[in-house]
Parts: C-alpha cells; sequence; structure tokens
C-alpha cells in the first residue's frame, strides 16, 4: 500500500505540472491588462514600475516558473511563518491579485471558511441521506419507495443548481418567508438566536447542493448493490444462516461501496464547481463567489490560482478513492 501511494504521488507531480503549464497557458492568451482600470493620467514609466512589480514585464516562462515558485514555496512558507512565528517568507513576492493589489492566498483564506462550511455540510449531509435510500431501494426493488426514489433521484440529476436555487428562494424565501434570501458571512455564532439564524440562511444553499449529491450517489449505491445482491456468495451466506442484517450490511454493502467510493471522493471536488453558481445565488461570500468576481475583473492571477487549486483536489481525492478501494476489498493489491 505504501509503495502504490508513493508512485501515485509520483505519478501526480509531472500531471498537476501539466495541467498548471495549461492552466498558465490559456489564461494568458485571454486579453487583459493588470492596469487596464487605473487612471490614463499615470505618467507611463510608473506604469512600466507597476508592471515590473507585478512581474508583468517578464518572458512568459519567466512568469510561468515564478508563479510555480510563489505557489509551491513562498505561499507555504507563508503559512509556516503564520502558523509558527517564523519569517522565513520575509521579503519574498507573493501571488498578488490584479484587482485588489493585494495577495491573492490572503483573500481565499478570508474567505475559504464560509465555502467549506457550506459545501462540506451538504456533502455530509448529501451521503447520509444517499446512503440509506440507496440501500433501500436495492434491497426492495420496485417498491413504492423504490419508484419514489428514482422518480426524485433523476429529477434532482436533471434540475441544474441555478434553477434549483432560485425556485428555493422563490418557494422558501418569497411565498412561505421562511428563510432569508441573502446570506449574512458577517453573522458571528455567539448566542442561540445567532444559531438559529445562521441555521437559517445555510438551509436552502446547503439543500441545493445536497440535491445532487443525493440524487448521484443513491443512484449508483442502488445499482451496485443490485448487482451483488444476485451473486452467489450472497445465496451462500444466506444457505449459512446468517441474519439479512449481517447479509446485506456486512457482505453486500462492503462491496458494492467500491464503486460508490469513487463517485463519493471525486464528487467533492465537483461540489466546489457547483458551489461557485450556488454562492452567486445565495450571495455566500465564499471561493465562488471570489471565482466569479475575478474572472468579471480581469484578475489573471486570482483565476489561475483558484483553477489550480481545484485541479489539485481533483488529483488529491483520485488517490484517496484509489487508497481505498484496498480498505474496502482486501482482494484488491497495489503490488
Amino acid at each position: 500500500m505504501l509503495n502504490y501511494a508513493i508512485r501515485r504521488l509520483l505519478m501526480a507531480v509531472p500531471t498537476l505540472f501539466l495541467i498548471s503549464l495549461m492552466i498558465f497557458s490559456l489564461l494568458k492568451l485571454a486579453p487583459g491588462d493588470p492596469l487596464s482600470q487605473l487612471p490614463l493620467t499615470i505618467p507611463p514609466e510608473v506604469r512600466e514600475k507597476m508592471r515590473a512589480a507585478l512581474g508583468v514585464d517578464e518572458p512568459l516562462i519567466v512568469q510561468y516558473l515564478l508563479w510555480l515558485k510563489q505557489f509551491f514555496v513562498i505561499e507555504p512558507l507563508r503559512g509556516f511563518d503564520i502558523l509558527f512565528g517564523t519569517h522565513l517568507s520575509d521579503g519574498m513576492q507573493r501571488i498578488i491579485s490584479w484587482q485588489t493589489r493585494g495577495p491573492v492566498f490572503s483573500m481565499i483564506a478570508e474567505r475559504l471558511p464560509q465555502t467549506l462550511l457550506v459545501v462540506g455540510l451538504a456533502y455530509i449531509v448529501g451521503v447520509l441521506i444517499a446512503v440509506p435510500i440507496g440501500i433501500v431501494s436495492a434491497y426492495k426493488q420496485y417498491s413504492v419507495f423504490d419508484q419514489i426514489g428514482t422518480f426524485l433521484s433523476m429529477l434532482g440529476l436533471a434540475v441544474p443548481p441555478f434553477f434549483s436555487g432560485v425556485l428555493a428562494i422563490l418557494i422558501f424565501a418569497v411565498y412561505l418567508d421562511w428563510l432569508p434570501t441573502i446570506y449574512n458571512t458577517n453573522l458571528i455564532v455567539n448566542s442561540w438566536s445567532n444559531f438559529t439564524e445562521q441555521f437559517l440562511q445555510m438551509a436552502m444553499p446547503v439543500m441545493v447542493l445536497a440535491v445532487q449529491t443525493i440524487a448521484s450517489i443513491s443512484r449508483y449505491l442502488r445499482s451496485s448493490m443490485l448487482d451483488n445482491l444476485e451473486q452467489d456468495y450472497v445465496r451462500t451466506a444466506r444457505a449459512k444462516g446468517m441474519g439479512e442484517n449481517v447479509v446485506v450490511f456486512i457482505h453486500v454493502l462492503r462491496n458494492s461501496m467500491i464503486p460508490v467510493v469513487t463517485v463519493i471522493t471525486l464528487g467533492l471536488p465537483s461540489v466546489f464547481g457547483g458551489a461557485i453558481v450556488t454562492e452567486q445565488i445565495f450571495r455566500v461570500n465564499g471561493i465562488g463567489q471570489l471565482l466569479i468576481t475575478a474572472i468579471y475583473a480581469n484578475d489573471v492571477p486570482t483565476v489561475q490560482t483558484l483553477a489550480f487549486i481545484f485541479a489539485v483536489l481533483i488529483v488529491v481525492f483520485n488517490l484517496i478513492a484509489d487508497l481505498l478501494y484496498g480498505v474496502l476489498d482486501p482482494r484488491i493489491r497495489y503490488d
């Protein structure tokens, strides 16, 4: 297992470098100027000094290598300095936003807790609801519960978040007046009333994001369990007198979770992508809204940094999924 993990990590390095080169190249081909929003009265020599400070006067290969150094060396050193009070990154040039003229990772650190709170809770809720639905739908195939679950899952997969989000606002905020329409990012939970307000304002974005998770995971788990329920080892276990709970939850569920693990682990980065739209709808001041704002402002450093972070998440969760296969099925060998 350890050797396999090391090999996969070594394979991930060139993959991430290739992805970073593609992201950097595509964004550099897009039109835009980091000084386009500044007044035209600024003297040309001052503009050149500002370009040099941002590093955009260098050749493209130098800019790319500088960005890699900032992403993998300078920013981690900055985080180490914050955690342990050292000064290793003092004087080093960080990734600077063209829009705010501030460090990109500082903006990400400010908005990341809101995104993790909404996306993380939505995914946990989605998985906890989807797994029982998938188990019962497979065990009671073609029952009323299975038919309703299939219909709702197809509906959840077919309806995009931008439509379900607006629909949720119309129903629960406008017509019923149960939930707030705008997410208050500045709310501090220090009392029971503030906790209630936080719960209410998180209800709709969590619900919209969880619907997609519930629909996809429950369908995959149902299909996988149906395949395993017809296997010979299930009939053998029942013939030996094992109870249904042992057969379903110990034998069938464990084997059925192998393909579902891929959906669960790789689905988390996609939920971050869905959060981009959801945060715009509910005005959640998170990573998704930061990305949209940066795209509108042609803030290339922020866009390429966020896009590369999403790529890193996909590669990391691919590795986690592969390692979990061996935990769920001892027959899988990595040597």
